[in-house]
C-alpha cells in the first residue's frame, strides 16, 4: 500500500507569484480549503500539475489567521508568504504508513505527493489516512464473519 495509489492526483493549485487573495478566490471557486503552491520545473512531468515543484500549502485557515485576523491586505503578499515555512511532502513510492509518521511527525495534516524528480503528482490529506484505515479495517471484520459463517456450515 503505497501514497500513490491512494492520494488525490487532482490538485488544485496556484503559482509562487500569486497572492493570498487569489488563493481564496481559488479555494471558493473549487470547494476546498487548501491550495498546493508551486513553482514551474524544467521538465514536462505527468497528471495533473506535471511539471510543477510544490514550494508550500496555504489553507483557508492560513488566510484568516495572517491575513484577516493581522489586518494585512490580501495583494500586499504572496501566498508563499502566508503558508507554513517548513513543506512537508512524501513520495508517491512511500507506504502508507511511512506518510501516516510523517505526518504525525511534522503536525501537518496534508501533504503533497511528489515523484522521483519531486514533481508534483497528488496531494493526501488526513482524511485519506483514515478512509484508508477504515477500509482496511472493515476488510478484517468481513473475514472475521467469514470465518464464522464456514465454521457453522462445515460443522
Amino acid at each position: 500500500m503505497n501514497v500513490g495509489a491512494y492520494c488525490s492526483r487532482v490538485v488544485i493549485y496556484i503559482y509562487n507569484h500569486e497572492t493570498p487573495l487569489d488563493a481564496a478566490r481559488l479555494m471558493r471557486e473549487q470547494h476546498v480549503g487548501d491550495v498546493v503552491i508551486v513553482s514551474d520545473s524544467d521538465s514536462g512531468g505527468s497528471g495533473n500539475g506535471a511539471g510543477k515543484i510544490p514550494q508550500g500549502i496555504i489553507t483557508d485557515r492560513d488566510i484568516a489567521i495572517e491575513i484577516v485576523a493581522e489586518e494585512v491586505g490580501p495583494t500586499e503578499v504572496t501566498a508563499l508568504d502566508v503558508c507554513r515555512k517548513k513543506l512537508v511532502v512524501v513520495r508517491e513510492d512511500d507506504s502508507v504508513f511511512d506518510c501516516i509518521g510523517i505526518l504525525k511527525r511534522e503536525g501537518v495534516r496534508r501533504a503533497p505527493v511528489v515523484d522521483e524528480q519531486g514533481l508534483l503528482v497528488g496531494i493526501i490529506s488526513l482524511d485519506d489516512m483514515i478512509e484508508i484505515l477504515a477500509e482496511q479495517f472493515s476488510n478484517l471484520a468481513d473475514l472475521v464473519g467469514y470465518q464464522a459463517e464456514q465454521e457453522v456450515l462445515e460443522t
